[in-house]
């Protein structure tokens, strides 16, 4: 099931303006805007806006929300979390997948509220070092476990489309937290179970 969707109320109050904008793009390109497959195009762009920059309508500190008394202090790892942003530089789309492991200190949250809290956090003008960084806060700061560990893996349009066009680069960003900066068994047995190796990363 989709994690909850959010959308963007700046942008439905402001679409006359953005769909005048980006008739105004589609002219200044070279294009007609009043052509047959262009006509309807400034709306569909503004309905889009509404959906992939829906991050700003939460409040990504709440995401995580009621949280449950466990004693469980063992890794927990949810994963293959899938996510699409945009580029804050080019505003071009990157997507891939966030990796997330925390060790509770007694409390924990539902499993669904993390694909949430991605949701919130990438679906915004982003940079994935900040992604990366912010999941890991959040979550540090909410559940206030005995450590974090976020890995972040995703690909640039801005790189592959466009500029080097290096095509199938990926980027790795990882964020490490509390008990996981300490313990290096820690943090490679939760790249273990990713999938990953820890010298290709840490």
């Amino acid at each position: 099931m989709p994690s909850k969707e959010y959308r963007n109320s700046h942008v439905q109050q402001n679409r006359e303006q953005l769909e005048f904008h980006v008739r105004e793009i589609l002219r200044l390109v070279g294009e007609n805007p009043e052509r047959e497959g262009l006509i309807d195009t400034p709306a569909r762009v503004v309905r889009m806006y509404e959906e992939i920059f829906g991050g700003y309508a939460a409040d990504s500190g709440e995401v995580l929300g009621t949280l449950f008394d466990e004693a469980h202090e063992e890794l927990v790892i949810v994963n293959d979390i899938v996510f699409y942003s945009q580029c804050e530089h080019h505003m071009a789309p990157f997507f891939g997948k966030v990796h997330i492991g925390y060790v509770p200190s007694g409390k924990i949250c539902g499993l669904s509220k993390f694909a949430r809290l991605v949701d919130t956090v990438t679906k915004r003008l982003q940079v994935q070092e900040r992604i990366t960084s912010q999941l890991a806060d959040l979550i540090a700061e909410t559940l206030i476990p005995h450590g974090v560990m976020v890995v972040v893996e995703a690909e640039h349009l801005c790189m592959c489309a466009r500029g080097v066009r290096k095509y199938g680069s990926q980027t790795i960003t990882s964020a490490v937290r509390g008990q996981f900066k300490r313990d290096a068994s820690l943090r490679g047995e939760f790249l273990s179970l990713i999938g990953r190796t820890a010298g290709k990363l840490i």
